[in-house]
């Protein structure tokens, strides 16, 4: 391709010779540039033009670019909704774990007064309720239930559900960590002080007056037997420390746990003992053996519960540990109910 580029009848004429290619890149230059101006055009004046309100232009690029903005509002709305939705299950899963909460804090024997004490400290409980706009009356009366809007919530109303739901679920952490606490206290209580039966089996005579197996008079009895083969073993009823494990005249073979305070448990009659003194003992473990040593009509265990060394019924500390542990057991199958509907 030739370009002839003259200035006048009387000027000399110039001659240029350009290939297709060249001709070609300098077009595609050219096209570039273009689209690099009219975007930069459009970002700058258009876009800001229609961010500001500007009086004219802002009319035109909204004319010009209306399915875009509609198409991007319909896009925030569908996502709102759906966050409104969202919002709304993690309520109710919420309220489900407050009423798990207060459940579980029962069986754990937390007062009423100790959860006030938390909702005194900043928890939703303590704080009032807002009413809606355009709610009936303004008078007492319980409030709640999951957040479901009439229309589309607004991004402020959707941060205000999310801060509530945030302290709802620090309050319900700081109750769950009571409520451990508490479980917690109550097994290292439990372990501390005679809460399993030491033989397997039914009680052969218990603590009280009875008639002596030797002489045939009246004698108080100081613990409690239970009958067993000679061999059978014998378990801790609590957590301790071996205090003796030595023949101890009508009681045999006897030996001792000191479970701190005062508190003392005798295991008499034994055939053979299985820890030493000064050992550090766990709650269940096998101490000793059923036998029939000392003064005893037959093989058995004699068990005794000494507080300041005055007996004690070790019945009503059985009892209590019986008690405990259905209360432990209720509560773990109370909170493993409560993960389990979580995961549904």
């Amino acid at each position: 391709m030739d370009i002839l580029i003259t200035h006048g009848n009387m000027a000399r004429t110039r001659s240029m010779h350009v290939r297709p290619i060249q001709l070609w890149l300098t077009g595609t230059v050219v096209l570039v540039l273009l689209m690099l101006l009219s975007g930069t055009i459009y970002h700058v004046i258009f876009l800001k033009a229609a961010r500001e309100g500007w009086p004219v232009v802002s009319h035109l690029v909204r004319l010009v670019v209306r399915d875009e903005f509609e198409q991007r509002d319909r896009f925030m709305r569908e996502n709102l909704d759906a966050m409104a939705q969202k919002v709304g299950e993690m309520q109710a899963k919420v309220i489900k774990l407050e009423a798990v909460g207060s459940r579980v804090s029962g069986l754990a024997g937390i007062k009423a007064e100790e959860l006030r004490a938390l909702d005194a400290a900043g928890s939703p409980a303590s704080a009032p309720a807002k009413p809606a706009a355009g709610a009936a009356g303004a008078g007492g009366g319980g409030r709640g239930g999951p957040f479901v809007p009439a229309s589309t919530p607004s991004i402020e109303q959707l941060n205000e559900v999310l801060a509530q739901l945030d302290v709802q679920t620090d309050h319900g952490s700081d109750v769950f960590t009571l409520v451990e606490s508490r479980l917690l206290e109550k097994r290292l209580e439990m372990m501390m002080v005679p809460s399993i039966a030491p033989v397997a089996g039914g009680v052969g005579s218990g603590f009280g007056f009875r008639v002596d197996p030797f002489n045939g008079r009246a004698a108080l009895h100081t613990g409690l037997d239970y009958p067993a083969p000679v061999g059978t073993p014998i378990r801790a009823a609590a957590a301790g420390v071996v205090r003796s494990a030595e023949p101890d005249g009508a009681y045999g073979l006897s030996l001792e746990l000191d479970h701190g305070n005062g508190l003392v448990t005798r295991y008499a009659h034994n055939s053979r003992i299985l820890v030493k003194p000064g050992e550090l003992v766990r709650r269940g473990q096998d101490i000793a053996m059923v036998g029939n040593t000392g003064r005893s009509t037959g093989p058995h265990l004699h068990f005794e519960v000494l507080l300041g060394g005055v007996p004690q019924n070790p019945a009503r500390f059985l009892a209590r540990g019986e008690g405990l542990d259905a209360a432990e057991k209720t509560a773990a199958a109370t909170q493993s109910r409560g993960k389990a509907r979580r995961g549904r």
